[in-house]
């Protein structure tokens, strides 16, 4: 019976995978630090499945990996601290758990071979997204200066102050790196890719868009959006919308993720071996409609507050062309956006979750990284 260790695994997405993977038949070890402000303080999450093996350790501490490699056909790497905002102050801490660990994972697995390595890596690492010219040609490089947002002029525009359009963002698109997290996600793709190719390990790269849906860390103001927002309307509050709330970005469902990975982790796939993917809904949704339907589906009549204030690190509109999965993987979004959001209401009724967001806004604050 082929294993497969999830790093990070105890997170919302490694959960959903390993109950993917247990149900198509595979056993499921995970590697995971619990980290408090993910998890709270808690010794197993109660969502990981009872059949998931679970071994508590942080993926820098070498021992701990070494011992979760033993037996293992596959790995798919999802530990990372996760937060923009965040990553910009706590920059040794990001550094070294998503670098660092990604560097410690593939020396074990040097001594520990395996058949199949998938790496989770972000769409941060575009920065904006793709745009075209009003001539139609595409512009890969609209970043937004400072100056320009601290004049509330949110909208990326050309060198001569043309306006720009938004489009689905392929792979081919270069980099922009405009977060340490960012930066950390590029590092663990790119070492995974690297590794892979030099010791011939069939290796993935999956570039997640905005994961959204069960067990996620709503007490964790640095999570994902949806969470955020979540968070906000249990506790009968408005959600804190940054610039405008019109940047647009991809949801996906975390079911569709989970089974991305396992495509990617299934040998049966080798024509992404080597490859860079994205994996999102590709559709695209205002940050302004996704929390005017939570607060919908929540039954909370309460509305958002756009606050005209904007995180260094942000960037405008950017979602996803998922051509190279559905060419690569098979990969078909299944989960439309309703019935995902439904899904999640559903779950968060009864789930309580603690307000850090004005505190996570004051440290940012506080450090000029919102203005």
């Amino acid at each position: 019976m082929t294993k497969t260790l999830i790093t990070g695994g105890a997170g919302f997405i490694g959960a959903h995978l390993a109950s993917h993977l247990l149900a198509a038949g595979e056993d499921v070890r995970v590697l995971d630090s619990l980290v408090e402000q993910v998890h709270g303080d808690v010794e197993r999450p109660e969502y990981l499945g009872s059949d998931v093996e679970l071994i508590v350790g942080d993926v820098r501490d070498r021992d701990a990996v070494a011992k979760a490699l033993v037996g293992v056909d596959k790995v798919v790497h999802l530990a990372a601290r996760v937060g923009v905002g965040q990553s910009m102050y706590e920059i040794a801490e990001y550094t070294s758990a998503n670098t660092g660990g990604t560097a410690v994972l593939l020396e074990a697995i040097l001594d520990h071979p395996i058949e199949r390595l998938v790496v989770a890596s972000s769409m941060s690492v575009y920065g904006e997204g793709l745009y075209l010219g009003p001539d139609g040609t595409p512009v890969a490089s609209a970043d937004r200066t400072r100056r320009q947002l601290e004049s509330g002029r949110w909208e990326t525009c050309g060198v001569n102050g043309e306006q720009l359009t938004p489009v689905p963002t392929p792979e081919t698109k270069p980099p922009s790196l405009t977060s340490v997290y960012a930066l950390n996600k590029y590092d663990q793709e790119r070492l995974c890719l690297m590794f892979g190719q030099a010791y011939k390990t069939p290796t993935v790269a999956l570039r997640f868009f905005n994961v959204y849906g069960p067990y996620q860390a709503l007490s964790n103001p640095y999570t994902g959006v949806l969470a955020i927002f979540a968070s906000r309307l249990l506790n009968d509050r408005a959600p804190l919308i940054f610039e405008d709330g019109e940047q647009r970005r991809d949801f996906v469902s975390v079911h569709d993720i989970a089974r991305a990975c396992a495509l990617a982790a299934d040998p049966a796939n080798e024509a992404a071996d080597g490859a860079v993917i994205n994996i999102g809904s590709g559709q695209s949704v205002t940050v302004n409609e996704i929390a005017t339907r939570l607060a919908r589906i929540l039954g909370k009549d309460v509305e958002p507050e756009v606050t005209g204030k904007y995180r260094v690190g942000d960037i405008r509109h950017c979602f996803a062309d998922i051509s190279r999965a559905k060419e690569l993987l098979g990969f078909e979004p299944a989960v439309s956006m309703d019935d995902g959001m439904t899904e999640l209401a559903e779950w968060l009724e009864g789930q309580v979750a603690v307000d850090h967001v004005d505190a996570a806004a004051s440290e940012l604050a506080a450090r000029g990284l919102t203005v």
